[in-house]
Protein backbone atom coordinates (compact mmCIF):
# COMPACT_ATOMS: atom_id res chain seq x y z
CA UNK A 1 0.00 0.00 0.00
CA UNK A 2 1.36 3.44 -0.98
CA UNK A 3 2.65 5.55 1.91
CA UNK A 4 0.79 8.69 2.81
CA UNK A 5 2.12 11.76 4.59
CA UNK A 6 0.13 10.78 7.68
CA UNK A 7 1.99 7.43 7.77
CA UNK A 8 5.48 8.93 8.13
CA UNK A 9 4.67 12.30 9.72
CA UNK A 10 6.28 15.70 9.22
CA UNK A 11 9.78 14.71 10.34
CA UNK A 12 9.70 11.57 8.24
CA UNK A 13 8.71 13.59 5.18
CA UNK A 14 11.44 16.17 5.88
CA UNK A 15 14.04 13.39 6.02
CA UNK A 16 12.67 11.86 2.81
CA UNK A 17 12.83 15.22 1.01
CA UNK A 18 16.31 15.95 2.38
CA UNK A 19 17.62 12.61 1.11
CA UNK A 20 16.12 13.22 -2.33
CA UNK A 21 17.69 16.68 -2.59
CA UNK A 22 21.07 15.40 -1.40
CA UNK A 23 20.97 12.63 -3.99
CA UNK A 24 19.43 14.39 -7.01
CA UNK A 25 19.98 18.11 -6.42
CA UNK A 26 22.90 20.51 -6.72
CA UNK A 27 24.85 22.04 -3.82
CA UNK A 28 26.51 25.37 -4.47
CA UNK A 29 29.88 26.00 -2.81
CA UNK A 30 28.46 29.41 -1.82
CA UNK A 31 25.98 27.69 0.55
CA UNK A 32 27.48 27.50 4.03
CA UNK A 33 24.33 26.19 5.79
CA UNK A 34 21.65 24.31 3.87
CA UNK A 35 18.62 22.26 4.87
CA UNK A 36 18.48 21.06 8.47
CA UNK A 37 18.97 24.24 10.50
CA UNK A 38 16.68 27.08 11.53
CA UNK A 39 17.78 29.10 8.50
CA UNK A 40 19.99 28.69 5.47
CA UNK A 41 23.14 30.72 4.88
CA UNK A 42 25.03 31.57 1.71
CA UNK A 43 27.82 33.90 0.68
CA UNK A 44 26.87 36.45 -2.00
CA UNK A 45 29.39 36.88 -4.77
CA UNK A 46 31.35 40.11 -4.99
CA UNK A 47 30.11 42.44 -7.71
CA UNK A 48 26.59 40.99 -7.74
CA UNK A 49 23.29 42.11 -6.26
CA UNK A 50 20.62 39.69 -5.12
CA UNK A 51 17.19 39.29 -6.69
CA UNK A 52 14.39 37.72 -4.62
CA UNK A 53 10.97 36.64 -5.83
CA UNK A 54 8.16 34.43 -4.56
CA UNK A 55 5.15 32.83 -6.17
CA UNK A 56 2.38 30.49 -5.04
CA UNK A 57 0.30 27.79 -6.69
CA UNK A 58 -3.00 26.79 -5.09
CA UNK A 59 -4.89 23.65 -6.04
CA UNK A 60 -7.96 24.34 -8.20
CA UNK A 61 -6.89 27.97 -8.63
CA UNK A 62 -3.57 27.63 -10.43
CA UNK A 63 -3.64 23.94 -11.34
CA UNK A 64 -6.21 21.21 -11.74
CA UNK A 65 -4.91 18.08 -9.96
CA UNK A 66 -6.86 15.75 -12.24
CA UNK A 67 -4.99 17.12 -15.26
CA UNK A 68 -1.46 17.86 -14.00
CA UNK A 69 0.66 15.18 -12.34
CA UNK A 70 2.96 15.97 -9.43
CA UNK A 71 6.21 16.10 -11.44
CA UNK A 72 4.68 18.62 -13.85
CA UNK A 73 3.24 20.66 -10.96
CA UNK A 74 6.75 20.95 -9.58
CA UNK A 75 8.15 22.04 -12.93
CA UNK A 76 5.38 24.58 -13.42
CA UNK A 77 5.73 26.10 -9.95
CA UNK A 78 9.50 26.49 -10.23
CA UNK A 79 9.31 27.80 -13.80
CA UNK A 80 7.16 30.73 -12.71
CA UNK A 81 9.83 31.80 -10.20
CA UNK A 82 12.78 31.23 -12.53
CA UNK A 83 10.96 33.34 -15.12
CA UNK A 84 10.74 36.28 -12.70
CA UNK A 85 14.48 36.15 -12.00
CA UNK A 86 15.32 35.79 -15.70
CA UNK A 87 13.01 38.67 -16.64
CA UNK A 88 15.34 41.00 -14.74
CA UNK A 89 18.45 39.50 -16.35
CA UNK A 90 19.32 37.38 -13.31
CA UNK A 91 20.40 33.80 -12.71
CA UNK A 92 18.54 31.62 -10.15
CA UNK A 93 20.60 30.41 -7.20
CA UNK A 94 18.63 29.21 -4.16
CA UNK A 95 15.05 28.14 -3.58
CA UNK A 96 12.95 27.79 -0.44
CA UNK A 97 9.82 25.69 -0.78
CA UNK A 98 6.80 25.77 1.54
CA UNK A 99 4.09 23.17 1.03
CA UNK A 100 0.59 22.87 2.41
CA UNK A 101 -0.45 19.21 2.19
CA UNK A 102 -3.53 17.20 3.08
CA UNK A 103 -2.70 14.37 5.48
CA UNK A 104 -3.63 11.75 2.88
CA UNK A 105 -1.21 13.08 0.24
CA UNK A 106 0.96 10.31 -1.19
CA UNK A 107 4.64 10.47 -0.30
CA UNK A 108 5.53 9.37 -3.84
CA UNK A 109 3.65 12.39 -5.18
CA UNK A 110 5.61 14.75 -2.93
CA UNK A 111 8.88 13.19 -4.08
CA UNK A 112 7.77 13.58 -7.70
CA UNK A 113 6.94 17.23 -6.99
CA UNK A 114 10.50 17.84 -5.76
CA UNK A 115 11.94 16.06 -8.78
CA UNK A 116 9.97 18.55 -10.87
CA UNK A 117 11.54 21.43 -8.93
CA UNK A 118 15.01 19.99 -9.51
CA UNK A 119 14.35 19.39 -13.20
CA UNK A 120 14.12 23.17 -13.61
CA UNK A 121 16.80 24.18 -11.08
CA UNK A 122 19.60 21.72 -11.87
CA UNK A 123 20.47 23.20 -15.30
CA UNK A 124 21.39 26.41 -13.43
CA UNK A 125 23.23 24.47 -10.67
CA UNK A 126 20.73 26.11 -8.31
CA UNK A 127 19.84 24.55 -4.95
CA UNK A 128 16.83 24.12 -2.69
CA UNK A 129 18.17 25.30 0.66
CA UNK A 130 15.12 25.16 2.92
CA UNK A 131 11.38 25.54 3.28
CA UNK A 132 8.44 24.55 5.43
CA UNK A 133 5.70 21.93 5.64
CA UNK A 134 2.22 22.36 7.03
CA UNK A 135 -1.07 20.53 6.90
CA UNK A 136 -3.61 22.21 4.65
CA UNK A 137 -7.31 22.11 5.17
CA UNK A 138 -8.39 21.66 1.57
CA UNK A 139 -6.03 20.58 -1.20
CA UNK A 140 -2.38 21.47 -1.80
CA UNK A 141 -0.58 24.75 -2.05
CA UNK A 142 3.01 25.34 -3.19
CA UNK A 143 4.85 28.50 -2.20
CA UNK A 144 8.37 29.11 -3.52
CA UNK A 145 10.84 31.86 -2.73
CA UNK A 146 13.71 32.02 -5.20
CA UNK A 147 16.95 33.97 -4.79
CA UNK A 148 18.99 34.93 -7.83
CA UNK A 149 21.85 37.22 -8.71
CA UNK A 150 22.67 39.77 -11.36
CA UNK A 151 25.76 41.88 -11.95
CA UNK A 152 25.55 45.01 -9.82
CA UNK A 153 23.58 47.76 -11.57
CA UNK A 154 22.62 45.49 -14.51
CA UNK A 155 19.10 44.40 -13.48
CA UNK A 156 16.51 45.31 -16.13
CA UNK A 157 13.31 46.72 -14.62
CA UNK A 158 9.79 47.31 -15.91
CA UNK A 159 10.16 51.05 -15.46
CA UNK A 160 12.72 51.97 -18.15
CA UNK A 161 10.60 52.06 -21.32
CA UNK A 162 10.72 55.37 -23.23
CA UNK A 163 8.46 56.86 -25.92
CA UNK A 164 9.65 55.69 -29.32
CA UNK A 165 11.11 52.42 -28.00
CA UNK A 166 10.29 49.25 -29.93
CA UNK A 167 8.20 46.57 -28.19
CA UNK A 168 9.38 42.99 -28.69
CA UNK A 169 8.11 39.64 -27.46
CA UNK A 170 9.72 36.20 -27.35
CA UNK A 171 8.11 33.04 -28.64
CA UNK A 172 4.37 32.70 -29.18
CA UNK A 173 2.15 34.19 -26.47
CA UNK A 174 -1.22 32.52 -25.98
CA UNK A 175 -0.09 28.90 -26.26
CA UNK A 176 -0.86 28.09 -22.62
CA UNK A 177 -4.34 29.66 -22.82
CA UNK A 178 -5.15 27.64 -25.93
CA UNK A 179 -3.73 24.51 -24.29
CA UNK A 180 -5.93 24.92 -21.22
CA UNK A 181 -9.05 25.20 -23.39
CA UNK A 182 -8.04 22.11 -25.37
CA UNK A 183 -7.47 20.24 -22.11
CA UNK A 184 -10.89 21.20 -20.77
CA UNK A 185 -12.54 20.33 -24.10
CA UNK A 186 -10.82 16.93 -24.11
CA UNK A 187 -12.04 16.29 -20.57
CA UNK A 188 -15.62 17.12 -21.60
CA UNK A 189 -15.37 14.88 -24.65
CA UNK A 190 -13.64 12.04 -22.81
CA UNK A 191 -10.69 12.16 -25.21
CA UNK A 192 -6.94 12.14 -24.64
CA UNK A 193 -5.42 15.59 -24.25
CA UNK A 194 -2.00 14.80 -25.74
CA UNK A 195 -1.24 18.00 -27.68
CA UNK A 196 1.78 20.36 -27.79
CA UNK A 197 -0.38 23.27 -26.62
CA UNK A 198 -1.61 21.21 -23.67
CA UNK A 199 2.04 20.58 -22.80
CA UNK A 200 2.64 24.34 -23.06
CA UNK A 201 -0.03 24.80 -20.38
CA UNK A 202 1.10 21.95 -18.12
CA UNK A 203 4.84 22.62 -18.30
CA UNK A 204 5.47 26.08 -19.76
CA UNK A 205 9.04 27.04 -20.65
CA UNK A 206 10.75 29.99 -19.03
CA UNK A 207 13.00 32.31 -21.08
CA UNK A 208 15.56 32.95 -18.33
CA UNK A 209 18.62 32.18 -20.45
CA UNK A 210 17.42 34.57 -23.14
CA UNK A 211 16.62 37.17 -20.48
CA UNK A 212 20.15 36.89 -19.06
CA UNK A 213 21.69 37.27 -22.53
CA UNK A 214 19.43 40.16 -23.55
CA UNK A 215 20.08 42.05 -20.31
CA UNK A 216 23.84 41.58 -20.73
CA UNK A 217 23.78 43.61 -23.96
CA UNK A 218 22.72 46.72 -22.08
CA UNK A 219 20.25 47.50 -24.90
CA UNK A 220 16.99 46.45 -23.18
CA UNK A 221 15.35 49.50 -21.59
CA UNK A 222 12.63 47.47 -19.84
CA UNK A 223 11.69 43.81 -19.54
CA UNK A 224 9.02 41.65 -17.90
CA UNK A 225 7.59 38.18 -18.35
CA UNK A 226 4.07 37.31 -19.50
CA UNK A 227 2.89 35.28 -16.52
CA UNK A 228 -0.41 37.21 -16.51
CA UNK A 229 -0.78 37.31 -20.30
CA UNK A 230 0.75 39.56 -22.96
CA UNK A 231 -1.58 42.59 -22.57
CA UNK A 232 -1.70 42.33 -18.77
CA UNK A 233 2.06 42.38 -18.35
CA UNK A 234 2.59 44.94 -21.10
CA UNK A 235 0.16 47.07 -19.10
CA UNK A 236 2.27 46.58 -15.96
CA UNK A 237 5.38 47.66 -17.88
CA UNK A 238 3.64 50.73 -19.32
CA UNK A 239 2.25 51.75 -15.94
CA UNK A 240 5.67 51.41 -14.27
CA UNK A 241 7.30 53.44 -17.06
CA UNK A 242 4.54 56.09 -17.29
CA UNK A 243 4.02 55.43 -21.02
CA UNK A 244 1.58 53.81 -23.43
CA UNK A 245 1.94 51.26 -26.23
CA UNK A 246 0.73 50.72 -29.77
CA UNK A 247 0.73 47.11 -30.95
CA UNK A 248 0.29 46.05 -34.59
CA UNK A 249 -1.93 42.97 -34.53
CA UNK A 250 -0.52 41.42 -37.70
CA UNK A 251 3.00 41.54 -36.28
CA UNK A 252 2.09 39.50 -33.18
CA UNK A 253 3.51 35.99 -33.65
CA UNK A 254 0.68 33.48 -34.07
CA UNK A 255 1.87 29.96 -34.84
CA UNK A 256 -0.02 27.28 -36.71
CA UNK A 257 -0.82 25.34 -33.54
CA UNK A 258 -2.73 28.28 -32.04
CA UNK A 259 -4.58 28.89 -35.30
CA UNK A 260 -5.54 25.20 -35.55
CA UNK A 261 -6.66 25.10 -31.91
CA UNK A 262 -8.71 28.27 -32.36
CA UNK A 263 -10.44 26.77 -35.41
CA UNK A 264 -11.21 23.55 -33.52
CA UNK A 265 -12.61 25.48 -30.56
CA UNK A 266 -14.50 28.04 -32.64
CA UNK A 267 -12.43 30.90 -31.23
CA UNK A 268 -10.44 33.82 -32.62
CA UNK A 269 -6.73 32.96 -32.22
CA UNK A 270 -6.05 36.50 -31.00
CA UNK A 271 -8.43 35.89 -28.10
CA UNK A 272 -5.75 33.55 -26.72
CA UNK A 273 -2.83 35.82 -27.57
CA UNK A 274 -4.42 39.00 -26.20
CA UNK A 275 -6.02 37.39 -23.16
CA UNK A 276 -4.89 35.74 -19.92
CA UNK A 277 -2.18 33.16 -20.58
CA UNK A 278 0.69 32.12 -18.31
CA UNK A 279 3.27 31.52 -21.04
CA UNK A 280 6.34 33.02 -19.33
CA UNK A 281 7.52 34.66 -22.52
CA UNK A 282 9.39 37.97 -22.27
CA UNK A 283 8.34 41.47 -23.29
CA UNK A 284 11.33 43.70 -24.02
CA UNK A 285 11.59 47.35 -25.02
CA UNK A 286 14.61 48.95 -26.66
CA UNK A 287 15.79 51.75 -28.94
CA UNK A 288 14.54 50.81 -32.46
CA UNK A 289 18.15 50.87 -33.67
CA UNK A 290 18.95 47.98 -31.32
CA UNK A 291 16.17 45.61 -32.43
CA UNK A 292 18.29 43.53 -34.80
CA UNK A 293 21.08 43.22 -32.24
CA UNK A 294 18.66 41.88 -29.62
CA UNK A 295 17.08 39.54 -32.16
CA UNK A 296 20.50 38.10 -32.96
CA UNK A 297 21.22 37.52 -29.27
CA UNK A 298 17.83 35.87 -28.72
CA UNK A 299 18.28 33.72 -31.81
CA UNK A 300 21.58 32.45 -30.39
CA UNK A 301 19.52 31.23 -27.41
CA UNK A 302 17.15 29.46 -29.86
CA UNK A 303 14.34 31.84 -28.89
CA UNK A 304 12.49 33.84 -31.57
CA UNK A 305 12.11 37.56 -30.80
CA UNK A 306 9.51 39.57 -32.72
CA UNK A 307 9.01 43.33 -32.93
CA UNK A 308 5.30 43.91 -32.42
CA UNK A 309 4.88 47.65 -31.83
CA UNK A 310 6.18 50.75 -30.12
CA UNK A 311 6.04 52.68 -26.87
CA UNK A 312 4.04 55.92 -26.97
CA UNK A 313 4.16 59.05 -24.85
CA UNK A 314 0.37 58.99 -24.49
CA UNK A 315 -0.64 56.54 -21.79
CA UNK A 316 -3.00 53.71 -22.67
CA UNK A 317 -2.57 50.77 -25.03
CA UNK A 318 -3.99 50.30 -28.52
CA UNK A 319 -3.97 47.59 -31.19
CA UNK A 320 -3.66 48.55 -34.84
CA UNK A 321 -5.97 46.31 -36.90
CA UNK A 322 -5.28 45.24 -40.51
CA UNK A 323 -7.64 47.97 -41.83
CA UNK A 324 -5.65 50.65 -39.96
CA UNK A 325 -8.14 51.23 -37.16
CA UNK A 326 -6.78 51.61 -33.64
CA UNK A 327 -8.77 49.98 -30.88
CA UNK A 328 -8.08 50.09 -27.13
CA UNK A 329 -6.22 47.10 -25.70
CA UNK A 330 -7.33 46.28 -22.18
CA UNK A 331 -4.50 45.81 -19.71
CA UNK A 332 -6.37 43.41 -17.42
CA UNK A 333 -4.28 40.30 -16.78
CA UNK A 334 -4.91 37.35 -14.49
CA UNK A 335 -6.51 38.52 -11.25
CA UNK A 336 -6.54 36.09 -8.29
CA UNK A 337 -9.55 37.77 -6.72
CA UNK A 338 -11.73 38.20 -9.78
CA UNK A 339 -14.53 35.58 -10.01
Amino acid sequence: MAERVSDIGELGLIHRIGSLLERDGCRSPQVSIGIGDDAASFLPRAGCELLITCDSMVENRHFLPAFIESFDRGRRAMTSNISDIGAMGGTPLYGLVSLGLPADALVLDIEALYRGFLHELNPFHASIVGGNLTRSGDGMFIDITLVGEVAQGKAVRRSGARPGDAVLVTGFPGRAAAGLQLLLQAARDGRSAGHPLVDAYKTPSHRARAGIALAATGYATAMTDTSDGFPGDLGHLCEASGVGAEIVRERIPCDGAIRAAAAALGRDPYAFILGESDDYELIITCDPRRVQSLQSVSSACAVPLTEVGKITAEQGMHVVLPDGRKVPLGAAGFDHFRP
